[in-house]
């Protein structure tokens, strides 16, 4: 083991840079969890930089998060605006005609002691008629019927079957854990960094200096600072991995507009030749967004794109976000750790940047340096392996929406379909194929539900399954499918549709969070 002298003092002082979603997600659950006598937490933001602040749309994890910290869900859902979101709608992902969505639920029900999906690929393989997986989840049937009610109790029941997220404004959101987390004792210093010092013995990090003179000492470091990356890119000059070979998508043009009817539980991704847009719709506006590759679509071919497909007044003008997919060859580095947009960068296709923040926020206080030892570097070497996991199983899952495409003729789409992937990502879809088997983590996204739900809908199909399956007569189990889909679409039709679960639950109009972005 190594570690450093560290510090004498009885709380640890923490201090992270930069505010945003990711500083303040810090802050919120860094406090929350760390004892006030042990941690002292500073964090530095200046009001005169501005965020990226596309990322809108999440996953059912900021549900936990949220609950820890032990929000009031409509109170959070009212001062940020906040819709329901029950899945991903794709559309023409695989061919132009072609829409499947990817639900936050799951596939059926086990049976025969297997996963759903062996059952219904042996119907499917002995010429039933049982239709997509699609028909088999409570939270697609939801989404097509734009409904929502929160899950049932009782895990018996079919509307138990799924979970939700939210679509929300990653402004307001950071603002509301700003007052939550300076609330409880966080201290918020206004300034911008202009110099970082390091300790001459070890290297570490230990004093920035503001524009305004001030400087501000501590023992830990958090580097929350966007894509400059201040200090674990910067000052600790930790190397980048550049995805861009699988993710060749780099830019983003963003346009709020005017909220627009109905008012879906879902995020909307359409591909089109050079990317994808995406649609987000919140209470106050619908998020839109085209994301491109520069090398298969210009920047004005792209703003067209986007500004075709708006379906409501926008608001203002487009504006150009320059980004490179890829990640940190290690997220903590001496004393600084690297979270957010620091340690690395996924298009946000499935809405996995806050939840990366999260999960670096609770590997983080998991492993957090004991005051006045130092920072022993096992720590550290196990919240990089966990940062690896996180980003690099997160990158095969985003890479299949591309790799299982029929857009013939279309050079990115050719490209990305043709190119060779990680070998990780190989297995695994050589695996599904021979067996129906999906990934099935238990550290890192995404669950075994989303593999199957992306690799349906793109086409990719099994041509075998656990044999266990065999064991049900296939009269019975095409009468048990039956029935599954009849269940399903029944409760689906007694919902409440989303946009009276958000007039009555959550109107951000009490607040005056409703208007005009």
């Amino acid at each position: 083991m190594q570690a450093d002298q560290g510090t004498s003092q009885s709380r640890l002082r923490v201090v992270i840079v930069g505010g945003g979603t990711a500083g303040w997600m810090c802050a919120a659950g860094l406090s929350r969890l760390l004892s006030p006598e042990s941690y002292d937490i500073t964090l530095i933001e200046s009001d005169d930089i501005g965020t990226v602040g596309v990322g809108e749309a999440t996953l059912p994890h900021i549900k936990m998060f949220n609950d820890m910290l032990g929000l009031d869900e409509a109170e959070f859902m009212r001062e940020t605006s906040a819709t329901i979101k029950l899945g991903i709608e794709f559309v023409g992902w695989d061919h132009p005609s072609d829409r499947y969505i990817h639900p936050f639920g799951t596939f059926g029900e086990p049976w025969a002691g297997v996963d759903f999906q062996h059952s219904w690929a042996r119907a499917r393989l002995a010429g039933l008629d049982v239709g997509s997986l699609q028909a088999y989840s409570y939270a697609v049937a939801l989404c097509h019927a734009n409904g929502f009610e929160h899950p049932a109790a009782d895990m018996k029941d079919i509307r138990s079957t799924y979970s939700y997220a939210y679509h929300f404004d990653a402004g307001l959101y950071a603002a509301f854990l700003r007052r939550w987390a300076t609330a409880r004792g966080v201290r918020r210093t206004e300034g911008q960094i202009v110099a970082v010092g390091q300790a001459t013995d070890t290297g570490h990090v230990d004093v920035l200096t503001l524009k305004s003179g001030t400087q501000v000492s501590g023992d830990f470091f958090l580097d929350c600072s966007g894509f400059r990356s201040l200090l674990v890119g910067g000052t600790m000059q930790v190397g980048w991995q550049d995805w861009g070979r699988w993710l060749p998508c780099d830019r983003a043009y963003a346009l709020p507009a005017r909220r627009a009817e109905p008012l879906t539980p879902y995020t909307r991704s359409s591909a089109h030749a050079g990317g994808w847009i995406w649609r987000i719709p919140l209470q106050h506006r619908t998020g839109n967004g085209c994301v491109f590759a520069s090398d298969f679509c210009t920047e004005d071919e792209a703003r067209a794109r986007l500004l075709a497909a708006v379906d409501g007044d926008a608001f203002g003008e487009p504006k150009l976000l320059r980004f490179k997919a890829g990640r940190r060859d290690r997220a903590w580095a001496g004393n600084c750790v690297a979270i957010g947009l620091s340690s690395g960068f996924l298009e946000p296709l499935e809405s996995t940047s806050i939840f990366l923040i999260q999960a670096a926020v609770v590997d983080l206080a998991n492993l957090m340096p004991v005051p006045g030892q130092g920072v022993d570097t096992r720590l550290a070497d196990e919240f990089n392996r966990l940062f690896e996991i996180h980003y690099d199983r997160t990158r095969d899952f985003l890479v299949l929406h591309y790799i299982a495409n029929r857009r013939e003729g279309e050079a990115l789409w050719d490209y990305v379909r043709t190119m060779e992937i990680p070998d990780s990502l190989a297995a695994k879809v050589e695996l599904f194929k021979s067996s129906a088997v999906a990934p099935d983590y238990k550290l890192g996204l995404f669950s075994r539900d989303s593999w199957l739900a992306v690799l349906e809908g793109q086409g990719v199909l099994p041509t075998g399954y656990n044999r266990l399956a065999d064991a049900m007569p296939l009269d019975v189990l095409e009468r048990r499918l039956a029935d599954l889909r009849n269940r399903i679409s029944d409760a689906a039709g007694k919902v409440q549709s989303h946009a009276s679960f958000i007039e009555g639950y959550c109107n951000a109009r009490r607040t005056g969070k409703g208007a005009a972005a």
